[in-house]
């Protein structure tokens, strides 16, 4: 047996292609052999951009006298989480449950070769004996003489653990709280987390957490749409999304947020950018723009794509997973500043701006270097340096392209250049948010080109794959991937109409039916009925660093459904929040996707078809999509369309019709007469 992982496309896998272990992928047969050798499985998980990961991986797996010890009395197998998804939630499941800690990456158990079962796990593991734990060799050989030695208690453990494991799916029960009760639960339980001082949520290191910020704008939106009021839920909304765009989380020179911030003032960041970040990011900033003009926010959306466009976009048309925090061997290098570089490269007056901008007259942040950020508003900064709006703006844009242009010189940090469908899928409702909202239809044709390379690369017309690289396109995809894509087609519909999109919208939909529906509970799995079983089979509800796949999916089916006509897609919807009720009653704050469909659901969002001239009809839509309105999806759809046409709409349609906008109004499962006054069509959405 050798390291079979040099054939691979995964960058994290090509990491350990070297090593002196002897890693296997999983498979039946790397199974197969452990089982008859009954050597017990070292399964190993993480990912390219994980800095833990990165140092476990050159103090361990690169030293040989490890290797020995690993491949003499173990089975070693390597997981790129993001093309096997499905494992990593499986084992971070049981890892949690067996530990009792959080968990992360990277994410190493030692398994039973007979069961797959883990007895024993966790994630970073030093080379060397640190506070007590001993170092990873030795805990090896531990290990390695437990399993020998008290295989008939590792084994009642392991049972006790799967037991444990079947129990994770939240049990089908009636509610015990009225929809508008769980809603506003949720609201309170965000405001509870809030840090009012610094944004977000928690008092020490701080995630975007974008589902929560869609939550409390989605409560604002509804609550304003019956008259009622809710100023604080939407104070929190634009302090954290101010917070985040002044701070270290945002990359002011090169666009693009970064995955986290190490501190409570979000001023220094995990430096490493992720793709479904930045395309939820993407969303919010572009409701929040809806709200009225804020040059901040303007600002972090434009510099975002920009980046996307410049860094992450394959010539194909998807975009790569994401970019290192690490450059030649240091976190943060790519991006860190001394000030007297910063002087060399400017004027007196750019620096001037740029120092009392960006802190630089501030101590250094970053172990004698700066990472910039802002502390106070632009407008306060100009106004304390006696300048004119017109000439700071010049400065500013020119001192941030020298220093980027210098920044572009040094040894960037790696992109890992795997293209994963879920995460395009997110992306692609990304950027027609981003496209309305800075009304530049450009943005429009990158989804639209997004979508045709998923269809033309990673979808075979039964499945879709988890991930494309360099030509290859890698095994069956899961949940989250049908649901994000669906739901990034779903959005394109409701901004630009093709048939091709409208026809792979409802394959997909189908697809996900067939493949991961629970028809007896509710729900959908996250693996597929004809992908191999693992320890258990997970139906996720909790909102993680991406929306859960069920919650994606019904809003996506809620949506397709009214748009069809289709009583499967809205049944499904139906029967998923049901399942998933005890778990949002009980953990509201974690299901904030999940609620946001329920409210879609119980506050009957309008789905409005309008037909007729394409220009007329772009008029129509732009004057009803006015201002940020969750509960509205607007769709026009051409006559000479080609694709699935709703089932309520009228058949034939005379020449003279066809001539003039007609709106059908979808509400209450059933549409309206056809409207042909824009104003009158207005009036009756306020009034509905």
């Amino acid at each position: 047996m050798s390291n079979t992982l040099s054939h691979e496309t995964s960058l994290y896998l090509k990491q350990h292609a070297e090593q002196p272990v002897h890693w296997q992928l999983w498979s039946n047969e790397t199974l197969a052999e452990a089982r008859s050798a009954d050597r017990p499985i070292f399964l190993s998980i993480g990912y390219a951009g994980s800095h833990w990961c990165q140092v476990m991986s050159r103090e361990s797996f690169n030293d040989p006298m490890t290797a020995q010890v690993l491949n003499e009395h173990f089975c070693c197998i390597k997981i790129d989480r993001e093309e096997r998804p499905d494992l990593d939630k499986v084992y971070l499941s049981a890892m949690q449950l067996l530990t009792q800690h959080g968990g992360g990456w990277p994410l190493n158990l030692f398994l039973d070769p007979q069961t797959q079962l883990p007895f024993f796990a966790g994630t970073y593991f030093p080379a060397d004996t640190q506070n007590g734990q001993p170092g990873f060799a030795d805990l090896l050989m531990r290990l390695h003489e437990a399993y020998d030695q008290q295989r008939e208690e590792l084994t009642g453990q392991s049972e006790k653990l799967a037991n444990t494991l079947q129990q994770l799916s939240p049990p089908v029960m009636d509610p015990k709280m009225t929809d508008e009760a769980l809603i506003d639960v949720c609201r309170e339980s965000l405001a509870e987390r809030f840090d009012s001082a610094e944004g977000g949520f928690g008092q020490s290191m701080k995630f975007a957490m974008p589902g929560s910020i869609e939550r409390l704008l989605k409560h604002w939106a509804y609550c304003r749409r019956t008259q009622a009021a809710d100023k604080d839920g939407l104070e929190m909304v634009m302090t954290t999304l101010t917070q985040m765009a002044r701070g270290g989380l945002f990359d002011h020179l090169g666009g693009g947020f970064f995955r986290y911030a190490q501190d409570r003032q979000w001023r220094t960041p995990h430096f490493e950018k992720v793709l479904y970040d930045n395309a939820q990011l993407l969303n919010i900033y572009s409701h929040a723009l809806k709200l009225g003009g804020d040059v901040l926010f303007e600002d972090a959306l434009c510099s975002t794509l920009e980046w996307l466009v410049r860094e992450m976009r394959d010539d194909s048309g998807g975009f790569y997973a994401g970019q290192d925090g690490a450059s030649l061997g240091q976190r943060g290098r790519h991006y860190l500043w001394r000030r007297e570089q910063v002087k060399k490269l400017l004027d007196e007056d750019a620096y001037l701006l740029i120092e009392t901008l960006y802190a630089l007259d501030k101590p250094a942040n970053a172990d004698n270097h700066w990472i910039l950020h802002r502390r106070d508003s632009y407008r306060s900064v100009i106004q304390r340096l006696s300048m004119d709006d017109a000439s700071a703006n010049t400065l500013l844009k020119s001192a941030r392209e020298t220093l980027f242009a210098s920044r572009s010189e040094r040894t960037p940090p790696i992109t890992d250049k795997k293209i994963l469908s879920g995460w395009n899928g997110l992306l692609m409702a990304g950027l027609c948010d981003a496209a309305e909202a800075l009304a530049d239809e450009t943005w429009l044709d990158t989804a639209q080109k997004i979508a045709d390379f998923l269809r033309d690369n990673c979808w075979d017309g039964v499945h879709l794959s988890v991930c494309w690289q360099d030509g290859h396109r890698q095994p069956q995809g899961f949940l989250d991937d049908y649901a994000n894509v669906l739901h990034g087609l779903v959005t394109l519909l409701g901004h630009r109409w093709r048939d091709t999109d409208a026809a792979f919208a409802v394959a997909l939909a189908d697809a996900a039916m067939a493949l991961f529906y629970d028809v007896e509970n509710g729900g959908f799995y996250f693996t597929a009925a004809d992908q191999p079983d693992l320890i258990f089979k997970p139906k996720p509800s909790f909102d993680e660093a991406l929306p859960p796949g069920n919650a994606t999916l019904t809003h996506a089916l809620l949506q397709l459904g009214q748009l069809l006509g289709n009583a499967t897609y809205l049944d499904a919807a139906t029967h998923t929040l049901r399942w998933a009720r005890a778990a949002m009653e009980r953990y509201p704050a974690n299901h904030c996707s999940f609620i946001s469909a329920l409210q879609s659901s119980v506050a009957q969002d309008q789905a409005v078809v309008l037909r007729g001239p394409e220009a007329d009809m772009r008029h129509w839509r732009e004057a009803l999509c006015q201002g940020y309105q969750p509960w509205l999806n607007v769709y026009c759809l051409p006559y000479d369309m080609d694709g699935p046409v709703p089932s309520y709409l009228p058949g034939l349609v005379s020449a003279a019709t066809r001539s003039q906008v007609s709106a059908f109004v979808f509400e209450d499962g059933r549409a309206s007469a056809a409207i042909t006054d824009l104003e009158t069509l207005q009036q009756t959405l306020k009034g509905s």
